[in-house]
């Protein structure tokens, strides 16, 4: 462990000195070294991810695949979503406008006597158990995104833009990200207030995150993997997931002969949540994957990044 984490540090800072310091230097921007710091930090768990997809599961689909998928252009915009996001391209852009000002404005409140909350400090001792402690904040996390994850799916504005996600017929181990940029940022501001709110630190947030993107480009992978009967209800499975993106199935209810927003299986990375609530799916079958509405009407839901970007716009205002 404590060489994993000495690893990390020493790649980090030899990112931040050998390139993130020097541009921010040149750019007149040394005040933001911290950020530059942190941000060197996301690139490097950004690169650590890409190789275990490519090393572990990229093998796993070409031994296991539930289909074949030819069209390998769908495939390589999922890829671009994909460095966008894990080479901190997106990260960027939050650390300098919407991330920094909901520092500032937490930074304010604490300034006017708002206390600082630590979640895993209201049970003695758990702050001593750094895993006990970790695994309280992702059991919490992960409640959070199961929230989210529903509100996308049962909010017609926010389906205009999550819908995008779903329309990926070709489900592989890059579609994690291959989402609105709107619904990223919307998305992303809620997890981080959320973490500002109970005391997660900086180093807990980022494992968190990557630990959680890793295991979603594993549930999006092209896979026929499943983790048992029992393991399928401790941790979200390729299986569990590729329900939740089948046609018709993990985005609509059929009420009284009638197509309303809703579907099943959630959970991000635990299952718990679609359990008790009522949304768990375990059916062990592999349907296609794909929104009904661009099956079965042809509804266009653009073919590159850029069209993909703004056919959600013109979903979102009623206009596609």
């Amino acid at each position: 462990m404590d060489f994993g984490i000495d690893s990390f540090a020493w790649l980090q800072q030899a990112l931040f000195e050998g390139v993130l310091q020097p541009i921010a230097f040149g750019l007149g921007q040394g005040n933001l070294l911290d950020k530059a710091y942190e941000g060197a930090g996301w690139v490097v768990v950004g690169l650590l991810q890409i190789a275990v997809m490519l090393t572990v599961i990229g093998p796993l689909q070409r031994l296991w695949p539930v289909e074949a998928q030819p069209d390998r252009q769908a495939v390589h915009v999922d890829v671009l979503y994909t460095l966008i996001h894990r080479l901190g391209l997106f990260k960027l852009g939050m650390f300098f406008t919407l991330d920094y000002a909901l520092e500032q404005g937490w930074g304010l409140l604490r300034s006017q006597g708002w206390p600082t909350f630590h979640l895993d400090s209201v049970w003695p001792g758990v702050t001593d158990l750094a895993l006990v402690s970790f695994f309280l904040y992702l059991v919490v996390f992960d409640l959070v995104n199961y929230a989210i994850h529903r509100a996308q799916h049962q909010s017609s504005a926010w389906w205009a833009l999550h819908s995008m996600h779903h329309a990926q017929r070709q489900m592989n181990m890059w579609s994690d990200n291959r989402n609105h940029l709107l619904d990223d940022v919307l998305t992303s501001l809620l997890v981080s207030a959320v973490a500002l709110l109970i005391g997660v630190g900086p180093g807990q947030f980022v494992a968190l995150v990557a630990i959680g993107q890793l295991s979603e480009n594993f549930q999006h992978a092209n896979v026929r993997i499943w983790f048992g009967r029992f393991g399928e209800r401790l941790w979200v499975s390729p299986r569990f997931h590729r329900r939740h993106h089948s046609v018709g199935i993990g985005h609509e209810f059929e009420v009284q002969g009638r197509k309303v927003l809703g579907g099943c299986n959630f959970g991000v990375l635990l299952p718990w949540w679609d359990m008790l609530f009522g949304t768990a799916d375990f059916a062990q079958r592999y349907e296609p994957t794909g929104v009904r509405d661009q099956v079965e009407q042809g509804r266009n839901y653009g073919q590159g990044f850029w069209a993909q970007q703004w056919q959600g716009v013109l979903r979102l205002m009623g206009r596609a």
